[in-house]
């Protein structure tokens, strides 16, 4: 009996070690590009005001032009199932997903499985989808998918966005209810897969601390990307160890990362009545990145060179490059990120957009 158990863990044994040698393979023949993204989901509700960008050398130019013409090679939009307004809807997105193919973006979706904003603070399953028991929830989150590759054909989709404490709450609430949300995670990633050869799965992790243990509890999913937020803000100061973290996590898990979200900025003023999210000298990481121009550039060539150097790593994607006050001066409900937009307060081109070009 002894014999035969040490027989059959060394064949165990074994096994886990081809299946990381093909993983790890796998991971050798991804293609050598790195995502240079930014999120400007609210992009479309902006345009409707007809807002005057212009690029470094304080010439008018078109949004995306800037974009494209610093080097930015991807898109990363969110996606809610019945929003209030046709913001972020799936008609608003698909629309715009054609657009920015067309000037040859790659587009990312993070799709939130929600109506509104899900984040480790909320996941609010859509209203529709809520009381219709267990198995009609699976069959929404499935079709709902579907529709979504198949009408967009993303090269990278988030099966939730920030999902920390899972998603669709409480049916898929990771703690209270594991093989529920391992069930609705398997659900969406088959209807990508079943549709779809070519696009590769997110799944995205706010924060540093708390990801061994989250990524531990989705082992068992068929996913591509380990995605990390990073805001000084909220989850330290220390970029050295993002770094090391996402490091350990490849290594571990035998996944390519990204880093899905992060954000620095340029001052720490405002340009309407709208109370902004970072506006503190102890929300930024000094002395090396003061809220300055030059400071935003240099944090995000900091994560970039992160995105290039660490084994595996795929890229970065910044969020908010859009979010100037475009509702004007005066405005209290505007936005809460022009001084962490990629451009200053009067729409001219930040020095920190040239950190997206690759070499």
């Amino acid at each position: 009996m002894r014999i035969s158990i040490l027989s059959l863990l060394f064949v165990f044994l074994l096994a886990s070690c081809e299946k990381a040698v093909v993983v790890a393979n796998s991971l050798e023949t991804i293609e050598p590009y790195v995502i240079s993204a930014v999120d400007i989901s609210s992009f479309p509700e902006i345009n409707l005001t007809n807002p005057v960008f212009y690029d470094r050398d304080s010439n008018q130019s078109g949004f995306l032009n800037v974009l494209k013409e610093n080097g930015i090679n991807t898109i990363r939009l969110r996606l809610w199932v019945n929003p209030d307004n046709e913001h972020s809807s799936f008609k608003e997105v698909k629309e715009f997903s054609k657009t920015l193919k067309a000037y040859g973006f790659k587009i990312w979706l993070t799709v939130h499985y929600s109506d509104t904003w899900a984040d480790p603070s909320q996941q609010i399953t859509p209203e529709n989808w809520k009381n219709v028991g267990f198995g009609n929830l699976k069959d929404s989150t499935y079709h709902y998918t579907k529709k979504v590759v198949v009408a967009m054909q993303p090269d990278f989709i988030q099966i939730g966005n920030e999902i920390n404490s899972g998603f669709m709450h409480p049916y898929g609430h990771i703690s209270n209810n594991y093989s529920q949300f391992i069930e609705l995670m398997d659900t969406a990633v088959n209807a990508v897969r079943e549709h779809s050869m070519a696009t590769e799965i997110i799944l995205h992790f706010a924060g540093i601390d708390g990801s061994d243990w989250f990524y531990n509890q989705v082992s068992t999913i068929d996913y591509d990307i380990i995605g990390l937020s990073f805001y000084p803000k909220w989850h330290g100061k220390s970029i050295p160890a993002l770094a090391y973290k996402m490091q350990q996590l490849s290594t571990y898990h035998f996944k390519s990362t990204v880093i899905a979200e992060t954000a620095y900025p340029f001052t720490l003023g405002w340009n309407d009545w709208t109370n902004n999210i970072v506006g503190l000298d102890s929300h930024l990481i000094l002395p090396d990145y003061p809220a300055s121009p030059i400071g935003q550039s240099d944090f995000i060539i900091k994560i970039k060179s992160i995105a290039m150097d660490i084994k595996y790593a795929r890229g970065f994607c910044y969020w908010g490059a859009e979010l100037v006050a475009w509702k004007g001066d005066q405005a209290t409900d505007g936005s809460p990120w022009e001084n962490q937009a990629l451009f200053n307060f009067n729409n001219r081109a930040l020095p920190a957009l040239e950190a997206f070009k690759l070499d």
